[in-house]
């Protein structure tokens, strides 16, 4: 290509500026050419003749590599590749940013990952150059790494929860739609599969701290027999690329391998925050592996329930809310007043009481969580224990030592509301926080 030949696709499209393939062949010569600059403005108004190209796309993305300009060549290839992973083409150029930009770990990842899925864009100098840093900076292991990771595997904590709804105060309404989803199907598989349903699926649950949500993934569990696997985001998380999603992939399977089982992840909003939000790859790779997980089409999840709990739901991932997922989104409430007086029955149970009037007690504890009752009896043992020491005795506690401690400990569940009613409020065009709105009498 000569620089006549540029001129007459100039020349040709000032009496066709639309014309795609012309404006499109120029735009590839120059980007040839090297001349990246004068490629960028032909690229840009080939995206605006046709919007949804992916190629053409990922030429500007690539464009702006070459013009060093990193953050916009990563913001375009990122979301290319949210919308389509396997735009392996995509994924050879982001790693090839993130070398740029001195993000080895994730680089290497990518590249591996554009690699497989199509072997045409191995680029061995590209790897050299990329394995040498790793190894300059000194994140590789004494030996193959890469080796060691995809040998890793995750030791999970399988049990078999003893307490089952009954051990839950309250919370009947709750208990309802976990039963209609969990407890149902598992226990009339054959009616359920008659209807085309499967036995497993997904459920969020979300609400303030302390009010029994990780109780109530245990209660499930023991309420039909099955296993029960907790992961907290420790279980889950590594410093070396490709673990956390390994991590990931073996809880899962741990699951598939004990099914019936409950597989609960605790703030899960950790795992699985909205990936507009993020700035780092590793993260949106962390959360594609979940979604692919939940999806089973690899592996069958059959038999297999996951809960997950969060305090923030408005920070998760739409995608996780999709038919399949977490399709079942259920707000667990701060305790009614008969689920008060249960919890405040069994916090005092083996404690030295007297006169001790439990539903007046539970009048005055509205909006309160169950970890705020815990915490204002403690309050009240602290408050009685210094007049036992000194008595040489033990005093019991009192109805006005309990009204004494609920006048030093507020509920905490307010602050929650407080960030909550806005989303509910102003958030909320699904009506996924009716349920607030109702709490608040907003509805």
């Amino acid at each position: 290509m000569n620089q006549q030949q540029i001129d007459a696709f100039r020349e040709a499209l000032k009496f066709s500026p639309d014309n795609l393939p012309l404006r499109k062949l120029l735009a590839d010569s120059l980007f040839n050419l090297a001349r990246y600059e004068e490629a960028l403005p032909e690229y840009k108004e080939t995206i605006r003749l046709s919007p949804d190209n992916i190629a053409l796309k990922i030429s500007l993305a690539d464009t702006f590599f070459h013009l060093k300009n990193y953050s916009t060549a990563r913001f375009l290839l990122e979301e290319i590749l949210d919308n389509q992973p396997n735009q392996a083409h995509a994924a050879l150029i982001l790693a090839k940013v993130l070398l740029e930009t001195n993000e080895l770990k994730e680089a290497k990842q990518v590249f591996d990952n554009a690699v497989d899925e199509n072997p045409n864009l191995y680029d061995a100098d590209f790897e050299d150059i990329l394995n040498k840093k790793i190894r300059e900076s000194g994140l590789a292991l004494s030996n193959d790494w890469v080796d060691e990771i995809e040998q890793m595997f995750i030791d999970t904590d399988l049990e078999k929860p003893k307490i089952a709804f009954k051990d839950v105060g309250g919370m009947d309404a709750v208990k309802e739609e976990i039963a209609l989803k969990v407890i149902h199907p598992m226990t009339n598989p054959d009616i359920y599969k008659a209807f085309g349903k499967k036995i497993g699926g997904g459920i969020l649950l979300y609400g303030p701290p302390g009010c029994g949500k990780t109780l109530l993934a245990r209660a499930t569990a023991g309420e039909i027999n099955a296993n029960f696997i907790s992961v907290g985001l420790n279980d889950v998380l590594d410093m070396w690329i490709g673990s956390s999603e390994k991590n990931l992939h073996n809880i899962f399977q741990e699951a598939r391998l004990n099914a019936p089982c409950v597989l609960f992840f605790d703030e899960v909003d950790a795992l699985g925050a909205s990936r507009s939000d993020m700035r780092q790859a590793a993260g949106r790779f962390i959360i594609n592996q979940f979604l692919d997980e939940m999806d089973g089409v690899k592996y069958s999840n059959e038999g297999v329930l996951i809960l997950g709990a969060t305090n923030c739901p408005w920070y998760l991932d739409a995608a996780f809310r999709r038919p399949g997922r977490f399709d079942r989104i259920i707000f667990v409430q701060p305790p009614d007043q008969k689920a008060r007086e249960e919890i405040l029955k069994i916090q005092l149970a083996e404690k030295p009481v007297e006169n001790v009037d439990i539903q007046s007690i539970a009048k005055q504890t509205q909006d309160y969580s169950g970890a705020d009752l815990k915490a204002t009896i403690d309050i009240a043992v602290e408050l009685k224990l210094p007049e036992s020491l000194k008595q040489g005795r033990v005093i019991p506690i009192t109805n006005s030592d309990l009204k004494n401690a609920i006048s030093k400990h507020k509920a905490t569940t307010k602050e929650w509301f407080a960030t909550a009613k806005n989303y509910a409020l102003y958030s909320n065009e699904s009506g996924l926080y009716d349920d607030i709105l109702k709490y608040l009498k907003l509805k």
